[in-house]
């Protein structure tokens, strides 16, 4: 996992349309929650979305993106979406690359874990969480990282 003040490593991964996103892309709007998740359309993970969803006119407000990673195919993503009415990014990350360079990688390389940052625009960790199975954990860290962004302005 990363800690804060590191910098955040560089991407470029599909989203759920097949289209290129980069980390300096969405950082482009301003800062960012980059979440990490084990996989769509589970109970946890359906739980976690939908709850960020929920929070989106807050995030809107203070400036704050949030995208998550998992390594689902775009339409997966597309599907995982559409159902649940997600409004942000999902990335998928199938050989795991990206999941292994923010330390979310499971166990012994089986599985991802459920870790959020958030990320200033110059590619800094401003906060980090692991939180595998707390998710409303990861719900009060986005409400820490919108007063986190507020400070940045």
């Amino acid at each position: 996992m990363l800690h804060t003040g590191d910098s955040a490593p560089g991407f470029d991964l599909s989203n759920q349309s097949g289209e290129q996103v980069s980390l300096d892309a969405l950082l482009r709007r301003g800062p960012l929650v980059l979440y990490f998740y084990p996989a769509d359309f589970t109970p946890g993970c359906t739980r976690e979305a939908c709850a960020f969803a929920a929070l989106d006119p807050e995030l809107q407000r203070h400036g704050l993106t949030i995208a998550g990673i998992s390594p689902q195919n775009p339409d997966s993503h597309t599907r995982f979406r559409s159902q649940h009415g997600l409004p942000f990014t999902l990335l998928s990350d199938p050989v795991k690359e990206v999941i292994r360079l923010y330390g979310a990688d499971g166990p012994l390389g089986f599985g991802v874990r459920r870790i959020s940052y958030f990320i200033d625009t110059r590619r800094r960790i401003r906060a980090a969480l692991r939180a595998d199975f707390r998710i409303g954990a990861h719900e009060r860290f986005v409400r820490r990282a919108m007063v986190l962004a507020d400070s940045l302005r």
